[in-house]
């Protein structure tokens, strides 16, 4: 029996009375196989039973027993399950590292990884025990971050409103510090400034110190604050850098100031660079700005998707349409739709018809017509035709909101790739400042000529110039534009991971049926006698026990016979021969149906009837054998057309250098004519459906990197079994559940389109990851006078706060790029 364990803030209850009662009235539920109250935090922990009863029932049986349960997303004790928790604070790699670390520290959370581009941490908790959300904004907090809450597909994101907010604070702190800056500049520069240049330098200075301390330490004040709780976890990051760098250009041109006398008799030239201070400053925020402006940008393929959602729905409640709340809107619904709308949920058309939109679900840019007993979907647009419909599916149920659901998961999911760049983060900044300080020494001691200016100066640069934030950009801003493409173009994928995989795959392999296939055979021609009657009494008895049966085949004699209007005969003892075809008794006669292989290991004859079928297996068709008593009656020729899209996906598969096979258990020669007619060479026939799997590991141990796609409950092992698995959109919930990307039409052209998404995608993960190590690998050394000796080139740490500014902003810009590498690869694929 399942169980799951949850934790509920309960409001009320005084005193052990009140323990009791709450106690004792939950656990009189049926499904409640536990209940705890915890009287001094007011809390109340239940075991239940999910298929018995779900939370709103306890919470109706708390408010039955006198009792306010308090509705809190995120406040209620999580176990067993993933949520997405919105962390404000984020600035780095390093607080990636930090943030994961300090999540994983806490019982029960066995999982964390953090999305830096979206602000998100996932964690995977235990099943038996229950973390709540004061444990979670207790641990953010220790570790100097800021709880924003647990993100919810259905609420308002506390990321978005906290983003906004940053970013009003930030614009009004970067116009202060760049005004300030300006001054600052002007009054350093006095000598080339007119009516300046007369002035005494050390009332100047005085001025300039007064002037550069709020535009250091106010305008700044984001990175103190920052470094301060680093320091506390005995850590560092970027914010520790630019304190770093700010504060000692800052005291040491006060010291400067202040005690001119101290450096003239230490034989030093007592310079002052108050205007580096504050430049640094205003120039780093300035890059902070752009760079969330920018990361806004990434998300809005997920924007886009949840602006599809409905606000409200128009209800058929007796005679009168009544407008709800699509939160009201329950299963069974009946709702009416008028031309033009929006359609709330998913639903089953009662009456009426139409043409809807549903490019933004599928990607098909043509309406789908839509009648009595057809499909409908949240979010898709009504055309010119009114119609009813019934609520099927409702709230988190629907596609559109599984869809939202899949495209945030593999948002918030890491590719491989990035585990590596914050594996190399999470030890920089302490490396950095080592460098730094060793910088300091060399040029302070060691260099012929120097003195303790130029040695401070090439100090802050080093600290400026090597802040990680890029290397923490890098990866999750391109997945998060990647998967959003996909999911405007109708290609879901699963995460980061899929992503990664799915550029290095060489070898395709199809399954046939429902695949490369329309999967809907006909019956073309029955092989029976000479007469009609002996040709329907074949036909009534296969259809009768394929009645029984689900496979296409099955269904396609079924339908052939009701076209005839044949009437079908009760069935005993069916028997499904997996990857054969079906036995078992109608109108007390012993009926076999199914392929060669199943008649042969029957023992039944079939000469006389191969030279007969002789032509149609040479054209591919295939034939289904049907023995009545012990012989074999006669043969059901069945074909099924290649989808209008196969040839052209085959073609353009292999103009990309992959290898392409089919799969299919039918027999070699009409695996091999159907293989033909689309364009493959490398064919698998006579596979059952359990051996798919191991045929995809056969590829595998060969060194092949494979994708397997297929569509149906048997292909799922092999999807599995694959380096990357495709179900295509008419599959099964079961295919879809076992794949890395998941079509969302019936469109075979989507299968290079996804591999080539992804080969895009990674490609500018690359040039990312390149520009963000090589910012750093290059600009640390040149900040640290390596060049100087040999060209005279010193870094001025203006520059280097500028170099760093941009780092982070052109690797986000970069990824927005992939919007226009995705328009001119669907411009070029057609």
């Amino acid at each position: 029996m399942k169980s799951a364990r949850e934790s509920l803030a309960v409001r009320g209850m005084t005193c052990a009375a009140c323990v009791r009662r709450v106690e004792r009235g939950l656990k009189e539920l049926d499904g409640i196989l536990d209940a705890s109250v915890n009287l001094a935090v007011e809390r109340v922990t239940v075991v239940y039973d999910p298929e018995k009863l779900d939370l709103d029932a306890v919470r109706r049986r708390i408010r039955e027993l006198g009792y306010e349960a308090l509705q809190e997303p995120g406040a209620a004790g999580i176990s067993g399950r993933k949520v997405t928790l919105s962390v404000g604070g984020m600035t780095c790699a390093a607080c990636v590292r930090r943030v994961e670390n300090a999540l994983r520290g806490l019982e029960g959370v066995a999982e964390a990884s953090v999305n830096l581009a979206t602000g998100r941490a996932t964690i995977v908790t235990e099943p038996d025990v229950a973390v709540v959300s004061e444990q979670l904004k207790e641990a953010l907090e220790d570790a100097g971050y800021e709880f924003l809450g647990i993100w919810s597909e259905a609420g308002e994101d506390p990321q978005e409103a906290a983003r906004a907010q940053e970013t009003r604070d930030l614009k009004i702190k970067v116009i202060v510090g760049l005004v300030l800056s300006a001054a600052i500049m002007a009054g350093s520069m006095k000598s080339m400034i007119p009516g300046l240049r007369d002035l005494p330098t050390a009332p100047v200075n005085l001025v300039l110190m007064g002037l550069t301390f709020p535009a250091v330490f106010w305008v700044g004040g984001r990175f103190f604050t920052g470094a301060f709780k680093a320091a506390r976890q005995k850590t560092s990051d970027m914010n520790t850098l630019v304190a770093l760098g700010a504060t000692s250009a800052y005291v040491y041109s006060s010291m400067a100031t202040l005690f001119p006398g101290f450096f003239e008799r230490a034989g030093i030239m007592a310079h002052v660079y108050f205007d580096g201070a504050a430049m640094i400053v205003a120039l780093v925020l300035l890059g902070r700005l752009l760079e969330v402006r920018a990361r806004g940008k990434t998300s809005l393929a997920i924007k886009r998707l949840m602006g599809l959602r409905p606000r409200t729905a128009r209800v058929i409640r007796g005679d009168k349409e009544v407008d709800v709340l699509i939160e009201e809107v329950q299963k069974g619904d009946v709702i009416a739709v008028r031309p033009g709308e929006r359609i709330p949920t998913d639903g089953r058309v009662l009456s009426g018809s139409s043409h809807v939109d549903e490019s933004m679900l599928t990607g098909e840019s043509v309406p789908v017509f839509k009648t009595q007993g057809s499909d409908v979907f949240a979010g898709t647009i009504n055309g010119s035709g009114r119609i009813t419909f019934r609520a099927v599916r409702v709230g988190a149920e629907t596609a559109l909101a599984q869809i939202i659901r899949l495209v945030e998961e593999a948002q918030g999911s890491k590719a491989p790739v990035q585990r590596l760049a914050d594996r190399v983060a999470s030890v920089f900044v302490p490396v950095v400042i080592v460098i730094a300080v060793t910088t300091l020494l060399v040029w302070t001691f060691a260099v012929p000529g120097s003195d303790v200016s130029r040695a401070l100066l090439n100090f802050v640069s080093v600290l400026i110039i090597a802040c990680p934030c890029a290397m923490g950009l890098a990866t999750p801003t391109a997945v998060m534009v990647g998967t959003g493409l996909g999911a405007e173009s109708g290609i879901l994928i699963r995460g980061g991971e899929s992503l990664e995989r799915a550029h290095q795959v060489d070898t395709v392999v199809f399954d046939k049926t429902g695949t490369l296939t329309e999967g809907k055979p006909k019956v073309r021609e029955i092989v029976a006698g000479e007469n009609e009657s002996a040709r329907d009494e074949l036909l009534i008895l296969a259809a009768s026990l394929e009645s029984a049966s689900e496979h296409p085949l099955g269904r396609a004699i079924v339908r052939r016979a009701e076209e005839a209007g044949l009437v079908l005969k009760s069935v005993e003892r069916f028997e499904a021969v997996a990857g054969f075809g079906a036995r078992g008794v109608v109108a007390g006669r012993s009926v076999v149906v199914g392929n060669r292989r199943l008649m042969e290991e029957e023992g039944l004859p079939l000469d006389s009837l191969d030279g007969r079928l002789e032509e149609f297996i040479a054209s591919g068709k295939t034939c289904v054998y049907t023995a009545v008593d012990g012989m074999v009656r006669g043969v059901l020729v069945l074909s099924d057309a290649p989808k209008e899209s196969a040839v052209s996906c085959i073609q353009r598969l292999k103009a990309m250098g992959l290898e392409v096979w089919m799969i299919t258990g039918d027999n070699e020669r009409t695996a091999r004519t159907v293989a033909g007619e689309v364009g493959i060479e490398r064919v698998l026939s006579e596979v059952l459906p359990g051996e798919k799997a191991e045929k995809v590991r056969e590829l595998q141990e060969k060194g092949r990197k494979v994708a397997m796609v297929g569509d149906g409950i048997n292909d799922a092992p092999a999807l599995a079994a694959a380096d990357v698995g495709i179900a295509i959109g008419a599959g099964t919930d079961v295919a879809m559940e076992a794949s890395d990307i998941t079509l969302m039409r019936d469109d075979l052209m989507l299968v290079p389109r996804a591999i080539r998404l992804s080969s895009l995608t990674m490609k500018v993960i690359r040039q990312n990851l390149f520009w963000a190590f090589f910012y750093n690998s290059a600009g640390i050394p040149v900040a640290a006078g390596v060049l100087y000796p040999f060209f005279g080139i010193l870094l001025n740490p203006m520059f280097a706060a500028a170099a760093m500014a941009m780092s982070s902003v052109s690797v986000v810009g970069n990824a927005l790029r992939l919007r226009r590498l995705w328009a001119k690869e669907i411009k070029r694929s057609g």
